[in-house]
């Protein structure tokens, strides 16, 4: 593909396509194989700033629409949705490398919060209290901010903007999403599909570009929330930066995810979701297993199991059904990740299995690491504390629960952590004393449902109102509460 045939994306103002004016671009890659498939533009602070002012043009229109209509645009939403999943599907492969199977995942939860944003009018209820004192009634209502912002990662190119906009948009607030610059096509078809369903001019916009864009939004007093999903350090610029600002905020950070074998469990299934956790989507997800903690007698047979099951992951194009493991997103992360494998060895882990030199014939231009395990690894180990974000699983041996999770806790972050065991008086210490906000028993990926909150804690999350659910709604809106008393007569004085 020449460079004159690959196209630049254009921003989304106002409900037209705009050119942006940009002279500085990102190429977005098809990681698979190394081809530039577009290029993304570096919007200026004055391009973005364009897109808060048609959204702040429309929120007052938008605001009045009842709820019921709202929600009807969101059910046509859907729909389309539908109609255009494998279309979504292998937009979301093409830019992004991961398997067919986590791409419909990825596009099918967030469908899932579109589905949660239609019952929109029933989330927005309120309270009513007659007769607080004589003669006085209460009411609460839930009233939209205004322009709400998203700034989305690369990792799930669709999942992550459904967590945000569809709930922000049904609330009643207008929207300027930015997309990751690595992988905007996902995100612009579901742009394009949110505007046949009717929506209004100005209502939804999106801004490319990188760290001028964000900081416009983060800055611009017209933005009264900013959702974001990222790594750690980015989060808590967002969090501080539009905190500063006045501004409500989310902040979805890194992580360091934590599995506990214990010795009853069952070592075939138990390898068997740790290593889907691990590996899947080439470890380039916030809940990934990165570290398992194998208790007792359980390290050597588990080892061998993961070992056995990861040696026969099929890697090559998303594309193809049998792909197991997808390429990482670029030659930057491959060769951070190659560089914490070596590392890792280097601080005394036994490298049981080494992923550095993968190659799929026929793609030498992909950005490849194979499944990797380094095992005897001790918890003050660098790799152990950071996030690698790639295919990389460390194991640790402890000799109790206990120690286990210990062991776990003094990790930085907290978004989630699974054990594997048919005790249930183990499963339960495990979850009264873990400190994650999403906990999983014989499940190696505990990702919620849209109805229920990413509930991250600790460094893994910055901020007050977790993504989606009900903690999504409050965040998108602000409570009003109505003190009224009415004279009956004349002679009923105030």
């Amino acid at each position: 593909m020449t460079t004159e045939t690959i196209s630049t994306l254009k921003n989304y103002i106002g409900g037209e396509w705009v050119e942006s004016a940009a002279t500085d671009h990102v190429e977005v890659h098809n990681p698979a194989t190394g081809d530039i498939l577009a290029r993304t533009p570096l919007s200026s602070k004055s391009e973005v700033e364009q897109a808060i002012a048609a959204a702040a043009e429309a929120f007052p229109a938008w605001r009045d629409t009842p709820a019921v209509e709202r929600a009807r645009v969101m059910f046509r939403f859907k729909a389309l949705l539908e109609d255009h999943f494998e279309e979504l599907s292998q937009i979301l492969v093409e830019e992004h490398g991961k398997t067919l199977v986590e791409a419909r995942g990825d596009v099918r939860r967030g469908m899932e919060v579109v589905e949660f944003a239609c019952g929109v009018p029933s989330l927005l209820m309120g309270q009513a209290l007659d007769d607080i004192a004589r003669g006085i009634d209460t009411s609460t209502f839930r009233v939209p901010l205004g322009v709400c912002a998203g700034i989305c990662p690369f990792n799930f190119p669709a999942m992550v903007p459904m967590w945000m906009f569809p709930l922000a948009i049904a609330c009643g607030n207008t929207f300027v999403f930015k997309p990751s610059e690595k992988v905007p096509r996902t995100g612009t078809r579901l742009v394009e599909l949110l505007a046949d369903a009717g929506l209004p001019r100005g209502v939804m916009n999106i801004a490319h570009g990188a760290r001028e864009a964000v900081d416009t939004l983060l800055t611009d007093p017209r933005v009264r929330a900013v959702s974001f999903v990222g790594s750690s350090p980015v989060a808590k610029h967002i969090y501080e930066t539009s905190a500063a600002h006045g501004k409500r905020v989310q902040a979805l950070a890194g992580a360091k995810n934590f599995s506990i074998v214990m010795p009853d469990a069952d070592m075939r299934d138990a390898a068997k979701s740790v290593v889907t956790s691990a590996f899947g989507c080439a470890g380039q997800r916030c809940l990934a297993t990165s570290v398992v903690i194998a208790v007792g007698d359980a390290g050597d047979p588990l080892v061998a199991e993961m070992t056995s099951q990861a040696k026969a992951m099929k890697m090559g194009s998303g594309l193809d059904e049998k792909t197991e493991l997808g390429p990482v997103i670029t030659p930057e992360s491959r060769d951070r990740i190659c560089d914490w494998i070596a590392r890792g060895a280097e601080d005394g882990a036994e490298l049981v299995l080494d992923g550095r030199d993968a190659k799929v014939p026929g793609m030498e231009g992909g950005f490849w690491v194979g499944a990797t395990i380094l095992d005897k690894a001790s918890p003050g180990m660098a790799i152990v504390k950071t996030e690698v974000f790639g295919p990389v699983l460390t194991v640790i041996r402890t000799k109790d629960l206990d120690e286990a999770i210990e062991v776990a806790n003094g990790s930085l972050f907290g978004n989630c952590s699974s054990i594997y065991t048919r005790s249930g008086a183990a499963a339960r210490t495990f979850r009264k004393r873990i400190e994650v906000g999403m906990v999983g028993i014989n499940v190696g990926v505990p990702a919620p449902m849209a109805f229920f909150p990413f509930a991250g804690w600790k460094g893994s999350f910055y901020g007050d109102l977790h993504g989606h659910g009900r903690d999504g709604v409050t965040f998108y809106t602000e409570q009003k509460v109505e003190i009224s008393r009415w004279p009956r007569d004349a002679e009923d004085k105030f």
